[in-house]
């Protein structure tokens, strides 16, 4: 129901949004010097941390060296772009620590790629 939480334009639109805000009340400070618009910022602020870091964590949760060592196992030449969309999955969706430590014989595992296979595949556009 809510699948559109999960893509990135739903955070590009978030931090967009909270731009807009902080601009707006930093622009009513300069203009009336009030303070409540200072709060207004300091709230703006912590609110888009608070919302917007999950969405980030997991985009910090792989160095460089261990996804290329996941790359390394897609080795299927003639589906490479479906290859690297699975990966892109897996590394939004997954901490290394997490990934490594998965039961990759699971069924929440096999549903989960076969969701984003499906959704690899969807040349909709939504």
């Amino acid at each position: 129901m809510f699948d559109f939480m999960d893509s990135d334009w739903f955070v590009i639109g978030l931090e967009v949004l909270f731009i807009l805000l902080i601009s707006y009340d930093v622009k009513r400070y300069i203009e009336t010097r009030k303070r409540e618009y200072i709060l207004n910022i300091v709230l703006t602020a912590a609110f888009a941390v608070w919302t917007l870091y999950p969405f980030y964590t997991s985009y910090f949760g792989w160095e460089d060296k261990q996804k290329q060592e996941m790359l390394s196992t897609c080795t299927d030449a003639n589906e490479t772009k479906l290859c690297k969309c699975v990966d892109e999955a897996i590394f939004k969706e997954y901490v290394y620590e997490e990934y490594i430590n998965l039961d990759k014989n699971s069924s929440a595992f096999s549903e989960f790629l076969k969701e984003t296979q499906e959704d690899c595949n969807d040349t909709g556009w939504f």
